[in-house]
């Protein structure tokens, strides 16, 4: 083990640099060569008689890859069999392999995920190094798989490498090879995607009294229809507010504070609640007075992400829900006076500006509190048909 009788830790292994042999477990040895060079080798008993096992440079063979070779040599071993003759025993072909590993996960696995696991591979890898060894696959062949969808098809992509990379993680297991191609080898290597700006449709701040109005007027759900409303006047996201539960809201202090686990930042956000946005939610409490959800379903759990975007859809309403926290900041732009930095933390968004940040820091909220009305304010102006 390490030269204090610890395992070996993987940033230990990173930055290591005296000369020497670092012990880990299962005989497992970590050899750092004068010139820097870091190699993986194994000590073991094979027949009575000790021997030494290359099992690949750090560079290419992770701790914990290793430590899985080297787990499976020494059963190997202790069962009286020799680890060098096994890795050349009759060593499947990825697609075979490929197969081995999902019929052991199958019985976990959704029809589903199952169905796209396998249709991937064979969509994409088996073509190209399915009846290759799965000893013999290099980082350069699972390059060759991804590349082609890397960018265009880059999600799909992701998950090719990753079910890659779970094959390969078997294969270590089994003492077929003691590195992991699809990991982090071709990490760096391959190109970071074009970020794909997306836009949401989104109505005319000046249309979105007339959507809430249609919205209303619907056979939807009660709930539905205040939530709705609700995520119009908040100009939050659909999923803060289908989720929104009773223990968030002070209707007292007119505040509704989203814990930081549900947000996208990651970081709690109070929203000011207008009058009207309290008018919302003693309804929403009448309707469902025993509920924990603030809009819940007709089964009492959260709204599903489609009950908001297939209401505007069979409306024929020419947004989707997140388009609308567009309209309000187009509408906080051109129709008031709001800093930039409020009309922002309004979204939600990170304020990367020192200079905003420090101004958000004294007086926002309560900015953000004048906003909010200012915006219920416009919303019922232009319902009642006023030139707002």
């Amino acid at each position: 083990m390490g030269k204090h009788g610890r395992k070996l830790t993987a940033a230990f292994v990173r930055s290591v640099r005296e000369p020497g042999l670092y012990w880990d477990e299962h005989g497992l040895v970590l050899r750092v060569k004068p010139s820097g060079y870091k190699q993986w080798i194994q000590r073991l008993f094979i027949h009575g008689k000790r021997r030494e096992l290359g099992l690949g440079a750090l560079r290419l063979v992770t701790l914990a890859e290793a430590r899985d070779a080297a787990l499976a040599n020494r059963k190997v071993a202790r069962a009286g069999g020799d680890p060098r003759r096994t890795r050349r025993r009759s060593v499947p072909t990825f697609e075979k392999a490929a197969a081995k590993v999902f019929a052991m996960h199958r019985p976990n696995w959704t029809d589903r995920h199952a169905g796209q696991w396998m249709s991937t591979l064979r969509a994409y890898a088996f073509p190209m190094i399915g009846r290759k060894r799965v000893d013999h696959v290099s980082p350069a062949d699972v390059m060759g798989v991804l590349l082609p969808i890397w960018n265009e098809k880059h999600q799909t992509a992701k998950r090719v490498r990753q079910r890659i990379s779970t094959v390969m993680r078997w294969a270590i297991a089994q003492g077929y090879r003691v590195d992991n191609p699809a990991g982090d080898a071709i990490g760096a290597a391959l190109p970071k995607p074009p970020r794909v700006q997306r836009h949401y449709k989104a109505l005319p701040y000046g249309k979105v009294a007339g959507a809430i109005e249609a919205v209303l007027g619907s056979e939807a759900r009660v709930t539905v229809k205040l939530g709705f409303e609700f995520l119009v006047l908040t100009a939050c996201r659909s999923g803060e507010v289908r989720g929104a539960r009773w223990t968030e809201i002070d209707l007292d202090r007119g505040v509704w504070t989203i814990p930081a686990e549900r947000m996208k930042s990651r970081r709690e956000h109070r929203v000011p609640l207008s009058g009207r946005a309290r008018e919302i939610l003693a309804e929403a409490k009448a309707h469902a007075p025993r509920s924990e959800l603030v809009f819940p379903s007709a089964r009492g759990l959260v709204l599903p992400s489609f009950e908001f975007a297939g209401l505007l859809k069979a409306l024929r309403i020419g947004a989707v829900p997140h388009g609308f926290r567009s309209s309000f900041r187009d509408w906080a732009a051109e129709r008031t006076d709001a800093p930039r930095a409020v009309m922002e933390a309004a979204l939600a968004h990170t304020v990367r500006n020192k200079v905003e940040a420090a101004y958000a820091r004294s007086d926002l909220f309560e900015r953000r509190r004048v906003l909010m009305e200012q915006w219920a304010e416009y919303l019922a102006a232009r319902g009642a048909g006023a030139d707002a």
